[in-house]
């Protein structure tokens, strides 16, 4: 089976013990310097619709990856994610 990076995005993450649904793909870390990836980033949950903001962003390291399906990404956490906000980087 062939994927590429963009398909990512359209492919749920859950957590295999708790059952959680972390969301959507938005987001891949990628260690240039060794040319592999590091981690799968998935958006917070938004507060009131959206209205105030979204919690911090989850932080998959790519070892904590079970499974990539078809429509899923299986993870195993041990423990909490790691969480932190997005870092929005200038278009130039």
């Amino acid at each position: 089976m062939t994927s590429y990076f963009s398909d990512l995005r359209y492919k749920e993450v859950i957590d295999i013990h708790t059952g959680l649904r972390l969301g959507y793909v938005c987001d891949l870390e990628f260690d240039d310097s060794e040319g592999r990836l590091v981690s799968l980033v998935t958006p917070g949950r938004s507060k009131l619709f959206g209205l105030l903001g979204r919690e911090d962003d989850y932080v998959l390291p790519w070892g904590c990856i079970v499974r990539i399906g078809g429509d899923i990404i299986l993870v195993e956490a041990k423990g909490e994610f790691m969480r932190r906000k997005r870092q929005r980087r200038p278009f130039f």
